[in-house]
């Protein structure tokens, strides 16, 4: 069974392609549990862009095939465990894998957020490993994020200053187009990072980018940073962050926080085009969009 809300999205987002993909997909899974010889043991899950079909001692995930998925087998490959979920076996064609089993719980079901940086730290620590050659490399993309930095400036009606757009540009100029020839995960938040028995946590759901371990620091703190909503003194608990995740992962305190405060601007003016996770319109998004608009400043 395919979840409704799975299928609702994959077609509001990929349109006629996602509608077909999901007409193959049981039929696609019942090929590969044939194949691979598993038996379902579980409700089906699903991520943003696939479902995780549960069975003995493992899971298999299908992916809409898009190109943002390309790697992630190869990600798994090159960590071998370390960190992350074994890969068992793959399909590339049909953007098939068959991984071990981890429990459905995440790292932002955890309360205590010094336990989330420091979780998430580590884990980014170990899976910054010397990267395989065929991997994309992150700095491709500095000349797109540019670009669009200065197109979402003219174009969107904002209240970022120009110290606060600056910094982001020279972030991208000076950090993206030369990083380290390390794998990282490129897509590292609470939510990638689940619970499991080899280890007491492993993460998922990786892009398989080369580039500055730092980068992924911005992802996380993006996405934790949601936490801080409530918080009494933003730009102290935005320090202590950077501080508890920066000693964690073994990086530089203040190339993270560059990272973040880039991830901060992009994130404000994807919001605006897009809305967020939390709320893609309505009275619900403007608080958040003013909210990115004020990390970003805080971060500069």
């Amino acid at each position: 069974m395919i979840p409704e809300a799975f299928a609702t999205t994959t077609i509001a987002r990929e349109g006629d392609a996602g509608a077909a993909w999901l007409a193959e997909l049981p039929a696609i899974v019942d090929d590969l549990l044939d194949r691979w010889q598993c038996e379902p043991d579980g409700e089906v899950m699903y991520g943003g862009v696939g479902v995780i079909v549960p069975v003995r001692h493992a899971v298999l995930k299908v992916s809409f095939p898009h190109p943002g998925n390309v790697h992630e087998p190869d990600a798994f490959v090159a960590w071998d465990g370390c960190g992350a979920v074994q890969l068992l076996d793959r399909d590339d064609d049909l953007f098939a894998m068959l991984l071990e089993r981890a429990h459905p719980s995440t790292l932002a079901e955890v309360a205590d957020g010094d336990e989330v940086l420091t979780v998430a730290g580590r884990l980014s620590r170990r899976l910054s490993i010397p990267a395989p050659p065929d991997l994309p490399r992150l700095s491709e993309q500095a000349d797109e994020w540019e670009e669009q930095l200065h197109k979402d400036a003219v174009e969107l009606s904002h209240g970022l200053s120009d110290d606060v757009l600056g910094a982001a540009v020279a972030t991208v100029r000076e950090l993206g187009r030369d990083q380290p020839e390390l794998i990282i995960h490129g897509d590292l938040h609470p939510r990638n990072i689940l619970r499991a028995d080899r280890e007491p946590w492993l993460a998922v759901d990786p892009k398989g980018y080369v580039g500055d371990p730092a980068y992924d620091g911005g992802t996380l703190l993006k996405v934790h940073s949601l936490t801080f909503l409530e918080a009494d003194d933003l730009a102290k608990a935005v320090r202590h962050a950077l501080d508890m995740y920066a000693e964690a992962a073994e990086l530089d305190r203040e190339r993270v926080r560059r990272w973040v405060q880039l991830h901060a601007v992009q994130g404000a003016f994807w919001g605006r085009r897009h809305g967020f996770r939390r709320a893609r319109g309505g009275p619900q998004l403007d608080p958040l969009i003013a909210y990115a608009d004020h990390l970003a400043t805080l971060l500069t």
